[in-house]
């Protein structure tokens, strides 16, 4: 059997070019990054204001498992199986962050016969956009502690700094740091720390921006630190948007690449959703309403996280209407959140399915009854599936009004996601009452037990320590306006990511809460979240390699 990485090495890709052209891009919005990649100008979308926005589809799942749900590989494939029904699709997709790449989870770019290719460019430098995005949140850190190094004009208490370097990589020894150390020609020594860059704010800054002059307002409003008189001070304080700006230029710019069966794919920007909001930029997904008849896009981690965000978030932001959602699950993932060990995932138990089956069903109940949106369940078959499990998974569904479709697309590509597209294409045209889960004029604490009562189905929520203070100064400074960006374990319906299914008797325990001004959303940080991942005891970079050609293996 071929491994990802071979079935994406081994097909003929179609000229970047010739993508380009499926979806009517002038060439003159077109900049090259060799044969197989582009960015488009996102001045294309003055040109476009007048044309018709195609339907808008959201991929999402239940709460991930060890067992995997295939979420990327079921949108790829989605979006392929709809050119196969012969409609005009476009799938908008994240870039994937090189920790996960080289740590746990391996590449990011969809699996099997459902990929977005150049698969290997794609899970590693890309197009550079990272590397801007963590230049200019590095440019922002040296601009504060240098204004502070010079005389402090601005009345910076080093100890209220709020802002952190940035760096794509699962690096645990960078969390927590001191630097400054040596003489006093080396800087103001102070405790600091290092974000991965997808939790940057600068990267929530870059996926919201829908132009230069929007993203450098953006830029100039985030909040670094603190003076000694509890004033906020900001970028703009700092005169830091400017250059930042330049450096995030070419990297607000959508990347344009494919499928391995030729469907045009934006794949541009990369928050995670379970410390960062979880959605590609405003700016692809707008390309691709307006570009395709059917915009596929997708959510990370479960509908918890990042479904939650791209309605509560960035729909409201962009007033983007969603018209029809996907819920990705799969047997295996079901029977683990019933209790079943990862190595007895392949015995057919209807018992532990049926325990497992709450966690979809929450999620599902989510979307229908909080977000009032309809939606199917896609089921990623495996082979070991059986009948019984796949009827009782239905039937359960089906007594929410949901209807399950099988999707066999990492086997056979978009003729295995043909059932999913119909039954996609058929909720499209049903009109729905979309909401989202709070209004913005609540108070903030009223926003954060709504979330954990509506979304999570928690008891409500818990504000230790220094909390509460964090929460009066957010809205005495004037941010209780703005959403909120739940910062949570993607294990888990609760903050604790041992408690599987759909757990009840339980509170969400906030222990910081920070404002990103720039990008918009209050951060709410529960349980031992954190901003900077660690690489597992056998990381994934143990076995990615490259031989004498340049030949990339290792990469699943």
């Amino acid at each position: 059997m071929l491994t990802d990485i071979e079935i994406a090495q081994s097909c003929q890709k179609e000229k970047i070019v010739d993508i380009a052209k499926k979806l009517d891009i002038p060439e003159e919005y077109l900049e090259l990054y060799g044969n197989y990649k582009a960015k488009v100008d996102y001045k294309l979308l003055k040109d476009l204001k007048d044309k018709k926005d195609g339907k808008l589809v959201l991929v999402t799942a239940i709460t991930p498992t060890p067992a995997g749900e295939g979420k990327t590989t079921t949108t790829v494939g989605l979006s392929d199986g709809l050119r196969k029904i012969g409609k005009k699709s476009v799938v908008a997709l994240r870039e994937p962050s090189l920790g996960p790449v080289f740590g746990i989870k391996g590449g990011a770019a969809g699996g099997g016969y459902a990929q977005v290719v150049p698969m290997e460019d794609i899970n590693l430098h890309f197009t550079g956009d990272f590397h801007a995005i963590g230049a200019a949140n590095n440019l922002l850190a040296a601009m504060l502690d240098n204004h502070i190094q010079q005389g402090n004009a601005l009345n910076i208490d080093p100890r209220r700094i709020t802002w952190r370097r940035a760096v794509d990589m699962n690096d645990r020894q960078l969390r927590n740091i001191i630097d400054g150390l040596g003489a006093r020609t080396d800087g103001t020594p102070r405790q600091d720390g290092f974000d991965i860059t997808v939790a940057s704010e600068v990267m929530a800054v870059l996926c919201l921006a829908s132009d230069i002059p929007d993203l450098k307002e953006r830029l100039s409003k985030i909040v670094v630190g603190y003076t000694y008189n509890n004033e906020p001070v900001t970028a703009g304080q700092l005169k830091a948007q400017g250059a930042m700006a330049a450096l995030l230029k070419d990297a607000l710019k959508p990347n344009l690449v494919q499928t391995l069966e030729g469907t045009p794919a934006f794949i541009h920007g990369g928050p995670f959703a379970n410390i960062a909001h979880g959605c590609n930029s405003v700016t692809a997904t707008r390309m691709a309403l307006k570009l395709g008849d059917y915009a596929i896009t997708e959510a990370g981690f479960g509908a918890d996280l990042g479904a939650e965000k791209f309605l509560d978030i960035k729909c409201r932001m962009a007033g983007l209407k969603p018209d029809a959602v996907v819920i990705v699950a799969t047997v295996r993932a079901l029977k683990h959140h019933g209790g079943v060990p990862k190595d007895k995932l392949n015995d057919e138990d209807l018992e532990a399915l049926e325990k497992g089956l709450p966690n979809l069903l929450q999620h599902v109940e989510n979307i229908t009854k909080v977000f009032k949106l309809p939606c199917v369940v896609a089921i990623n078959r495996f082979p070991n599936d059986t009948e019984a499990e796949l009827k009782l998974i239905e039937d359960k569904c089906k007594e929410l009004g949901v209807n399950v479709a099988l999707s066999e697309v990492w086997g056979k590509g978009g003729e295995g996601g043909k059932a999913l597209a119909e039954e996609v294409v058929r909720l499209c045209e049903q009109p729905n009452d979309f909401s989202f889960a709070y209004d913005l004029d609540l108070p903030i604490r009223e926003k954060l037990e709504t979330i954990a009562r509506k979304i999570y189905h928690a008891d409500g929520i818990h504000l230790p320590g220094n909390t509460p203070k964090q929460l009066k100064q957010l809205e005495e400074l004037g941010f209780s306006n703005l959403p909120i960006c739940m910062a949570k374990t993607q294990y888990s319906f609760s903050d604790d990511q041992s408690k599987l299914g759909a757990p009840k008797d339980f509170k969400i325990t906030i222990r910081n809460l920070k404002v990103s001004a720039g990008a918009g959303f209050i951060v709410a940080l529960t349980g031992d979240i954190m901003t900077m991942p660690g690489l597992p005891k056998v990381p994934a970079a143990e076995k990615i390699d490259v031989d004498e050609n340049g030949v990339i293996t290792g990469l699943f």
